[in-house]
């Protein structure tokens, strides 16, 4: 109970001496105030307290008076005194000497959990806003019991109570533990919703409308049936919504009540008032003179007798995610400064008319295009990929366009990117400026992978971000020179005295920094023996030795998302009573080809893409050297060595992987939140000679099977990924195929988006089968496999994945494998046709 004593208002009709001087109560008398004493703060300014009085020195106060009451009531609503009064001091004439005496709430030395365990206790303590020395108010400690509830009952402990306990410290003046105890009760699930009015819509509807207020029911393993108020807030709104989509726009929720059945269970009723249901009538535009309002009505796809849809309206009108809307139509045409508003002007009992109200303004052109928040990568590396340039019209879809094109870099956090519009009504032109945030995105590769019976490991280490302008540039080396967006790559792979490979490449992304013409290097050596010495008679080896060089560039027809790829490729391989290709164990062979690949690439990010697809066509071709080289390949005396002196073949390629979002939830910055994503895929390779008297091709074959990781590459053969069987093709023949096709599809879900380690987990269903004759091809007969997996994206190693597959048919080729694997990758095209 507050004790706020004051002397003068207990003696209110008494009077007593003040040093030898009557004062009399029952009488009023105006006094000056000569001074003020605090006393009893020890850790609060004395000033403060009597600013807080609002009596001060000279006033005039009346003896008795309202100005005492309100003094004191000004100090003790801070809330850190337990008691406040105001005495008098001394009275000389007519001048008032006060005392302000208060007694200061005890400080905090620390807190206590008690009654729940030591995780619990972990848990809660960062949501409790205590700290040393803070002064133990009434608010705060009834903020801190609040606080402990409602940690609990987001939890489902519906029965949670709190109490709190003062102690006092024997040695510490004016200082106290606060004991915390916590009785949690026992678990409230919900048992029953009940849902009342409904008429128009189901109640399976309504039920799983409410995405996370459910009912436990113990055959649903992951729904726990506990009660969130602020998850309860959004399915209300949820069914609401859905409602108004079905044209009863006027459905509300009447009255919700929640209540305990027993000590366990609560059940939830809602009533729900639907309303009438409503149709679009008439639909008229005013104010549009650059589109004819036949046109806008087109765009609008909303016609006379639809049911009803808010949600639809505004979509078609802004921003629809799913295809045009008539915002989109002027914003990209340069009409930043449009607006429109649709107003209802009449309602009757079923129909609605609406009037657009549009103002088209004139169009915008870019002004300035800055780029913020790049702390390594150089503006013109970030800015020639923009689709918004300087003097061009203003358009929505450019700068959509532009930050895909900034995120496909690779070197800044998606999530963090941004783009702000500095529009200037008056010149009728528009700056932007695009924000991002640079993520590590150089790579280092350390790995062990499994194959052709053997550990192979690998150290690799690939430059993303590099520079090589300043290579000679001592003070560019931090740690290395960067910022230029070229790739450099090193990498190094063995087993020891069996396997060794050494590689190097550098891509030029922009040929000359004018066109997005890129130029691309890349050498190679390998050697695979048997492990004996050169010297040793017995020793078998392959040695490989390659060379490539590309050229790379971007194309705007059909549409700009089109790119071309040339190689030329030199590789020749030495073979010493190496037997892996058919027959051709001995000597040398040259592969000179061609390589032309057209690609469509539309997907929005690099790592975890959420939409948009890939489509690509590759070509590889070697000289027909036979129409020339006057060899017969049908004589039985021709040799291996003659016949593969300079292999001949064309190989071809095709691919489509496809990225659909199967949820479309957005965040609270409206980007997208964690969303349910499909890919699928399908892909299919031919390889063949020139003609059927050369016989067939020992290099460039596939095999499929495993997961891609075989720990090396050997005579340009493409391993080819088919989870749940074993690895080395073992769904190919011996020796390879000639004749490959794959299907595949994936369900994906992310963990985490941080760039930093972005992780998401999959579902897939894959099929497959290869061939090595153009008869038995047959796209239709595959071996199928389905299984779950992880990915997880770390920026200094790259995508790893883990992957437990289960075959669903056996293979022709190797068919005493296991009925389940597991698979180990690196990389995300790794194994992909």
């Amino acid at each position: 109970m507050r004790n706020n004593t004051i002397a003068l208002l207990c003696l209110l009709l008494l009077s007593f001496s003040v040093n030898g001087q009557i004062v009399d109560y029952s009488t009023a008398k105006e006094y000056s105030v000569g001074g003020i004493i605090v006393d009893g703060a020890n850790h609060i300014d004395h000033k403060v307290i009597t600013l807080l009085s609002g009596i001060r020195i000279g006033d005039k106060v009346q003896v008795p008076g309202d100005q005492f009451s309100t003094a004191i009531e000004n100090i003790w609503k801070q809330g850190y005194f337990d008691d406040v009064q105001i005495l008098i001091n001394k009275i000389d004439e007519n001048v008032i000497y006060l005392i302000i005496k208060v007694v200061e709430r005890p400080r905090l030395i620390k807190y206590t959990l008690t009654g729940i365990k030591k995780s619990e206790s972990e848990d809660l303590r960062p949501f409790i806003n205590l700290r040393k020395g803070r002064v133990l108010t009434d608010g705060v400690i009834a903020a801190t019991k609040q606080t402990a509830k409602e940690f609990f009952i987001e939890r489902s402990y519906m029965n949670v109570k709190v109490t709190t306990e003062l102690i006092k410290d024997d040695v510490k003046e004016n200082s106290a533990v606060l004991a915390i105890t916590i009785d949690k009760g026992s678990k409230s699930h919900i048992k029953d919703i009940n849902f009342i009015g409904l008429q128009e819509i189901k109640k399976g509807k309504a039920y799983r409308k409410f995405k996370e207020t459910k009912r436990r029911r113990w055959w649903n393993l992951f729904n726990s049936g506990k009660y969130v108020e602020e998850d309860y807030l959004a399915d209300k709104k949820a069914i609401i919504a859905m409602y108004n989509e079905k044209g009863f726009r006027d459905a509300k929720i009447i009255r919700d009540s929640i209540y305990r059945i027993d000590e366990k269970h609560l059940s939830i009723d809602v009533v729900i008032d639907e309303g009438h249901k409503y149709y679009f009538r008439n639909i008229t535009w005013v104010g549009n003179s650059k589109y004819s309002s036949k046109k806008l009505s087109r765009i609008l796809g909303i016609n006379k007798g639809d049911v009803f849809d808010q949600t639809r309206l505004d979509t078609r009108l802004h921003m629809n995610p799913n295809g045009a809307d008539v915002s989109s139509l002027y914003m990209d045409n340069g009409y930043l400064f449009f607006n429109l508003n649709p107003v209802e002007i009449m309602a009757t009992e079923d129909s609605i008319d609406f009037e657009i109200r549009i103002f088209e303004g004139k169009q915008a052109t870019i002004n300035k295009v800055t780029v913020v928040g790049n702390t390594k990568t150089n503006d013109h590396v970030i800015l020639r990929e923009l689709h918004t340039q300087p003097g061009q019209l203003f358009r929505r879809s450019d700068i959509i366009r532009s930050q895909r094109e900034i995120a496909q870099l690779g070197y800044f956090d998606p999530e963090k990117m941004g783009v702000l519009p500095i529009p200037d009504p008056l010149s009728g032109t528009v700056d932007i400026e695009y924000t991002v945030e640079e993520k590590p995105s150089d790579q280092i590769e350390l790995s062990g992978g499994y194959g052709g019976g053997r550990l192979v490991g690998t150290l690799g280490i690939s430059f993303t971000n590099f520079s090589a302008k300043n290579f000679f540039k001592k003070d560019s080396w931090r740690p290395l020179p960067s910022g230029d967006g070229q790739k450099l790559s090193l990498r190094a792979q063995s087993n020891g005295a069996q396997f060794q490979s050494y590689s190097l490449s550098f891509t030029e992304p922009w040929l000359g920094g004018k066109k997005p013409q890129s130029l691309s290097f890349s050498t190679y050596y390998s050697i695979q023996s048997n492990g004996l010495p050169k010297s040793d008679v017995d020793r078998t080896s392959l040695n490989i030795f390659g060379v490539s060089v590309g050229f790379g560039q971007r194309l705007k027809k059909p549409d700009n998302y089109f790119q071309l790829y040339q190689e030329f490729n030199y590789e020749y391989y030495t073979l010493k009573d190496f037997s892996t290709f058919l027959s051709f164990s001995n000597g040398f062979s040259s592969n000179i080809y061609y390589r032309v690949s057209l690609q469509r690439n539309s997907v929005d990010k690099p790592i975890f893409e959420t939409r948009g697809s890939k489509i690509s066509l590759t070509g590889q071709f070697t000289l027909p050297y036979s129409l020339w080289n006057g060899k017969d390949y049908n004589s039985p005396t021709l040799s291996d060595q003659e016949r593969y002196e300079f292999v001949e073949y064309q190989k071809y390629k095709f691919t489509t992987t496809f990225f659909t979002p199967i949820t479309n939830k957005k965040g609270a910055d409206g980007k997208d939140a964690r969303n349910l994503i499909l890919k699928s895929s399908a892909g299919f390779g031919f390889l063949a000679p020139y003609s059927t008297r050369t016989g067939e091709v020992p290099f460039e074959r596939f095999y499929l099977g495993g997961s891609g990781l075989t720990g090396f590459t050997l005579g340009g053969r493409e391993i080819i990924a088919l989870r749940g069987y074993d690895d080395n093709g073992s769904v190919s023949p011996e020796g390879g195929a000639s004749f490959i096709s794959k299907y595949s599809m994936e369900l994906r879900f992310p963990i985490s988006l941080n760039p930093q380690a972005t992780i998401f987990v999959l579902g897939f269903a894959e099929a497959g089968n290869s061939w090595n004759k153009a008869k038995d091809f047959n796209p239709f007969d595959v071996k199928r496999s389905a299984g779950i997996g992880l990915r997880l994206f770390l920026p200094m190693f790259g995508l790893l994945g883990f992957d437990y597959g289960w075959r669903l048919d056996e293979s022709d080729y190797s068919p005493f494998v296991p009925k389940s694997q597991f698979h180990f990758t690196i990389g995300a095209t790794l194994g992909e046709l």
